[in-house]
């Protein structure tokens, strides 16, 4: 006599179709997401204004805008702390970015075991 070991779980068995079906609509949900998030934009701001970069939702760099007159482009070590002020706006919009991924992937990738992350996903792992 072979028993379903399903049978223990109620109703009588698994369905593996249900289970497929609905694992694509999560992963077309998270797919709809990503792409809302490269439409979105944040700003990284340094130095009183002085530098301010956009990202997009993804944390990839979209613009770089330096206020006129701040910096002399002939001096090097101007250009030095221009680098490093670009470098330091980039990571706060990085952060921005980051967060507002979390807040638009999360609730999707909680049901993963994520908590909140998702490994594979720039910025969420």
């Amino acid at each position: 006599m072979t028993q379903n070991p399903f049978d223990a779980l109620g109703g009588g068995g698994f369905d593996m179709n249900a289970l497929l079906q609905q694992a694509q609509q999560m992963q077309q949900q998270l797919e709809e997401a990503q792409a809302n998030l490269a439409q979105q934009t944040v700003e990284g701001t340094v130095a009183g204004g002085a530098v301010t970069v956009t990202a997009n939702g993804v944390g990839e760099l979209v613009g770089v805008t330096i206020r006129s007159g701040e910096f002399d482009g002939t001096d090097p070590d101007d250009l030095s702390d221009l680098s490093d002020l670009i470098v330091a706006a980039y990571r706060d919009a990085r952060a921005k970015s980051e967060a507002l991924a979390g807040d638009s992937l999360g609730p999707l990738t909680e049901g993963l075991g994520g908590g909140g992350g998702m490994p594979g996903l720039p910025g969420l792992g």
